[in-house]
């Protein structure tokens, strides 16, 4: 028998009136007895998190700009020791060296000079040697004379003195040639090497980098001549401004953090070396230097970076994060939890904010649950809002 289809019609009004009543959310919950109810499912999805109210160190920082520099003492200009042709550049801009490292080669004209004088002097002293050995001689033997009485003793003391005036010749030559040695030395250049032209190398002073390379091979030049700007950046200074209204509240010797845009997820931490005792009076702000150490060189020079200063607000406090805080007809509630499920919105009164936290000075105590991550959807429910609402 085939069904009416008056009465098809009748089943299917039936089955949509009996669902047209709306199901329940997972996460829909109400507000009984002041607390507000959230189910263990709906807190899943919207990923509530519960964290303990403690104690911290709220250190407040001051935000300022600024860039990368050399420290001073760390950067070293470096020229030739003497006139001479330059003959090979080793070191570009750029170049990471070691200290001592070769930078470039010259043909030292003063040296030159200094060999030429080295050899005259070792000739001088080899014939002072000679005349010293005759006169050692014919000391000997007026004395043997003088001591039969074939000579008068006045010609024996005559020799003797001749003798050490020789003794002291050949002293002052050797320290003439003495001299002569520590001038090549401060050129690089042993003794062992006069038989050849004498080539300087220059080399770095100290581990860094080269930022400046200002002569060509053939060109001659002088100890007024720069050759490289090398700059040790194992320890960098980052230069900030501060306006004077916040002077007063940072110290020399306080610790700085520094964050670039480059590496987000990184901070480096210096120390403040110094505050400047002047204004510059377009600006109205000084410079405020900061040490940081730079081992690995990821901070590159004229980098812009941001400086948290510490100032002279410092103490322990019992604190939440700031995403605990809401705002609720005009006052401060953090939402206290009971049980697995039940919430207990708190007024509170908040003081300063340092770093993501929020002091409380009033309405919690240590040690109590408070919700830190979904509090603004326990705010719509106790306002009465849908939670899909946000």
């Amino acid at each position: 028998m085939k069904n009416s289809p008056w009465v098809i019609a009748s089943i299917i009004l039936v089955a949509a009136c009996s669902h047209s009543g709306k199901e329940p959310a997972a996460y829909e919950d109400k507000r009984e007895s002041g607390l507000v109810r959230i189910s263990v499912e709906a807190q899943k999805h919207f990923g509530m998190q519960v964290e303990t109210a403690q104690i911290h160190e709220l250190t407040e920082y001051l935000q300022v700009s600024g860039t990368v520099q050399p420290a001073d003492g760390r950067v070293s200009t470096v020229r030739p020791l003497a006139r001479g042709r330059l003959h090979d550049i080793l070191a570009r801009i750029g170049d990471r060296v070691r200290g001592g490292q070769p930078l470039a080669t010259y043909d030292n004209m003063e040296a030159g000079e200094l060999a030429a004088q080295l050899a005259g002097a070792q000739a001088d002293l080899e014939r002072l040697h000679v005349q010293a050995r005759n006169l050692a001689r014919q000391a000997d033997r007026d004395r043997s004379l003088a001591d039969i009485g074939a000579v008068p003793k006045k010609e024996f003391e005559q020799a003797a003195a001749d003798e050490q005036a020789a003794q002291q010749s050949i002293q002052s030559q050797e320290s003439v040639i003495a001299g002569i040695l520590a001038r090549l030395r401060r050129f690089g250049i042993k003794q062992a090497d006069m038989q050849a032209m004498p080539v300087t190398t220059i080399t770095a002073p100290f581990p860094g980098v080269v930022m400046k390379q200002e002569a060509s091979p053939g060109e001659v030049v002088d100890s007024s001549t720069p050759l490289f700007t090398i700059a040790d950046l194992s320890t960098v200074w980052v230069q900030a401004e501060v306006y004077e209204k916040d002077l007063g509240r940072l110290r020399a010797g306080q610790a700085a953090l520094i964050r670039v845009d480059t590496y987000p997820d990184q901070t480096f931490t210096g120390k403040v070396t110094y505050i400047s005792d002047f204004l510059d009076p377009r600006t109205r702000t000084a410079k405020v230097r900061c040490e940081v150490p730079n081992a690995d060189m990821r901070l590159k020079l004229d980098m812009y970076v941001n400086v948290g200063l510490p100032t002279t607000f410092s103490r322990r406090t019992l604190a939440v994060p700031s995403g605990a805080i809401q705002e609720v007809d005009e006052k401060t509630v953090v939402f206290v939890r009971k049980t697995a499920t039940e919430f207990e919105p708190r007024w509170v009164t908040a003081g300063k904010t340092v770093r993501g936290l929020v002091e409380i000075t009033n309405g919690l105590r240590e040690g109590e649950p408070v919700v830190r991550a979904g509090a603004f959807h326990l705010k719509s429910v106790l306002a009465g809002k849908d939670l899909g609402e946000e």
